[in-house]
């Protein structure tokens, strides 16, 4: 199971200067994944639609799945007077069941958690934790709640995204809970993800329950660091019953 996270910056680059979609799209195809988690993925926007003459028709989650990954989820995070954008899953098996939960605590921070099972019964979170720490510990209980009302105790879970948690806070209290992380388990500590020029901080992750890593790796360097603000986490899994 190969597993790709991306906060893919609405499809700018790290300073808003170019909208690069088409290149993001074919970078992601590149790395022939079977999940897809994207956070800061945009599904409606008429202001940029009327000024930009390459904005797409579709949302950005249609476009990057089309004829690739033929099922996808969206959880609309936030909304505005001309649009909307939030988190997506793209998937290459079949979604089961989809439910977007609001974990927004303060106005102008909206954040959400997505939530789908795939058929091959692993269940996917995709998030995007705030940036203030009060917030992020208030999240994660929020997460562990959405958890223990939708997901069997037993169920392999991934949980992936930008966290936002630069200060390895969160990190302590996920091993607490029964989860690994990925990068922890294979290189000793959450990967360096941001900023994508030069990644210094620790912000995205891949939490797991039931799952064997098998490969772990931060997509940095061409054609990433143009791409958009952070770098994308590629990781390879297997159940842990194969």
């Amino acid at each position: 199971m190969r597993v790709l996270s991306y906060n893919v910056h609405k499809g700018f680059c790290a300073r808003n200067r170019r909208f690069l979609l088409n290149e993001i799209r074919d970078s992601i195809r590149d790395v022939d994944a079977d999940l897809v988690f994207l956070q800061e993925v945009v599904g409606e926007n008429q202001r940029h639609a009327e000024k930009l003459d390459d904005w797409i028709d579709e949302s950005q989650f249609e476009y990057l799945a089309d004829q690739v990954w033929p099922h996808y989820a969206y959880g609309r995070n936030a909304i505005y007077q001309h649009g909307h954008h939030g988190n997506a899953i793209l998937s290459k098996w079949h979604v089961c069941s989809q439910s977007n939960h609001n974990v927004s605590l303060i106005a102008p921070s909206q954040r959400g958690v997505l939530l789908t099972e795939i058929e091959n019964g692993v269940y996917l979170i995709c998030l995007h934790f705030g940036l203030l720490g009060w917030e992020r510990r208030r999240q994660f209980q929020m997460l562990m709640d959405v958890i223990e009302r939708n997901i069997p105790a037993d169920a392999p879970l991934i949980i992936a995204g930008d966290f936002n948690d630069w200060n390895l806070s969160l990190q302590r209290r996920f091993i607490k809970a029964g989860f690994r992380e990925a990068f922890t388990e294979k290189r000793g500590k959450p990967a360096r993800s941001f900023p994508a020029n030069r990644p210094l901080l620790r912000l995205d992750r891949m939490y797991l329950r039931g799952l064997e890593v098998k490969n772990a790796k931060v997509l940095k360097g061409e054609p990433w660091r143009n791409l958009s603000d952070h770098c994308p986490l590629f990781v390879e899994l297997a159940l842990t019953s194969e």
